[in-house]
Formats: structure tokens, C-alpha cells, sequence
């Protein structure tokens, strides 16, 4: 590596430092490109037939308000009541995993969908998902 700097460079630099012109913050362009308009809807609750309904409801009705995040909270199952239920997993919530597979399955609701992510944890962890919107034309 060549430690040497120019005369131009260094006068480059000094007239910089005269000046008054400012080099921008990426990191505030980055952080602005990253607001979204968010809702959030928290499922707990619900039956799964109930969820469903909500959800594609609630899909809908953001899209055509230009809603570009939405943050749906499931739950993790925790505190379900599977183990009455014979034909439920005892492991796994119902809602947790029942909703995003309802909606992938949908082909108007995926129509309006960029994708379907795992939330962050500040955002309920694995108890809860993102939906990012396609843009309303």
C-alpha cells in the first residue's frame, strides 16, 4: 500500500475543509429509504377460522390505503389449547403457522404481497411476522 499522498490531493482536501459544502450522511438516506407506513394487528385470541377472515380483511384494506408494512402478531402457541384437541400438534401454535400458510395460498391476497418474513424480536420474535405490500396502481 502506497502511503504517499499528492500535492492535488492534499490541496483537494484543504479546499474541502475551506469550503462550505458538506458531504451527505448515508446513514440518514439509508434510515429514510426504511420508513414504511406500518399497522399492526395481534391475532391472540382468535380461532383460526376467525384469523383468516381478519387477516384477508386486514390485507385488503391496507393495500388500498397504501399501507406498505403490516406486523401481524400470532403468538407463539404457548398458551394455547391444542392438547384438548387430538388432531392438533401439541408443539406447534395453531395461528402461528396456520395464518402465513392461509395467505400464501391465496392468490389475490399474494397478488398484493412482496413478501412474508419473521418479525424482528423487537416486534414480537417468532410470535409474530412481517407482510411488506406491493404498491396500489
Amino acid at each position: 500500500m502506497n502511503n504517499n499522498i499528492s500535492d492535488k490531493d492534499k490541496k483537494d482536501w484543504q479546499n474541502f475543509l475551506d469550503s462550505n459544502n458538506k458531504l451527505e450522511d448515508k446513514d440518514l438516506i439509508k434510515k429514510q429509504r426504511k420508513n414504511f407506513s406500518t399497522k399492526t394487528i395481534d391475532l391472540h385470541g382468535y380461532s383460526l377460522q376467525e384469523s383468516n377472515k381478519i387477516i384477508e380483511n386486514f390485507i385488503n384494506k391496507n393495500y388500498e390505503e397504501k399501507v406498505n408494512k403490516l406486523i401481524v402478531v400470532t403468538g407463539k402457541g404457548l398458551h394455547s389449547k391444542n392438547e384438548k384437541d387430538p388432531y392438533a400438534s401439541k408443539e406447534f401454535g395453531i395461528l402461528r403457522y396456520s395464518v402465513p400458510e392461509y395467505i400464501k395460498t391465496n392468490e389475490a391476497l399474494m397478488k398484493k404481497i412482496i413478501q412474508i418474513k419473521e418479525a424482528d424480536i423487537k416486534d414480537g420474535g417468532s410470535g409474530a411476522f412481517y407482510i411488506y405490500l406491493k404498491k396500489l396502481k
